[in-house]
């Protein structure tokens, strides 16, 4: 998968959900973690048993005007909102910062403003900060990861295509 993707939060304030999501992020291989107007500190964010301080940096930002992203990386705002695009009918950019909102408010009017895109997980209610950053990097890893299209039956491993000599396959599978 070329590109490279960063997770943040805006506005979290509890520590053991940080944690979680900072371990997520470590977990799918993001780039970066950064957080905007945060109520706490990293140090305080005891559930990240992955010590993801030591494997990708960290970026933090007192308020939303000061947020910063790389030249051509996009924003995605996971939010539930009434035109935010449902997860499953999203196109994630090669180059992208996910954020996600504070455990019980939304992104701020601010970061929402300055999100590219909005994405929402179709769920009845809204779920932990970490299990939708959980989600929708998997959906990021099984649309971007070179992964070849379900198979039709279940249980069906479907034939890998071919490889180039550089280990990318030469061509997509077709559905069976």
């Amino acid at each position: 998968m070329r590109g490279y993707f960063g997770v943040g939060v805006d506005g979290i304030s509890k520590p053991m959900n940080l944690g979680n999501l900072v371990r997520i992020a470590n977990a799918f291989d993001a780039s970066f973690f950064f957080s905007i107007a945060p109520s706490l500190k990293l140090s305080d964010a005891q559930s990240d048993t992955s010590r993801a301080q030591g494997s990708l940096p960290f970026y933090s930002f007192a308020e939303p005007s000061e947020f910063r992203l790389p030249l051509g990386c996009r924003l995605v705002g996971v939010e539930i909102t009434d035109d935010a695009v449902e997860l499953p009918r999203f196109r994630h950019p090669q180059r992208c910062a996910y954020v996600f909102g504070a455990e019980r408010f939304s992104l701020s009017p601010r970061v929402l403003k300055a999100c590219e895109f909005t994405v929402k997980i179709p769920t009845r209610f809204s779920i932990n900060v970490g299990m939708a950053g959980a989600i929708v990097l998997y959906d990021r890893l099984l649309q971007l990861g070179g992964y070849p299209a379900r198979p039709v039956k279940p249980g069906g491993v479907p034939t890998l295509p071919p490889l180039h000599k550089w280990g990318a396959p030469l061509a997509r599978p077709r559905a069976e």
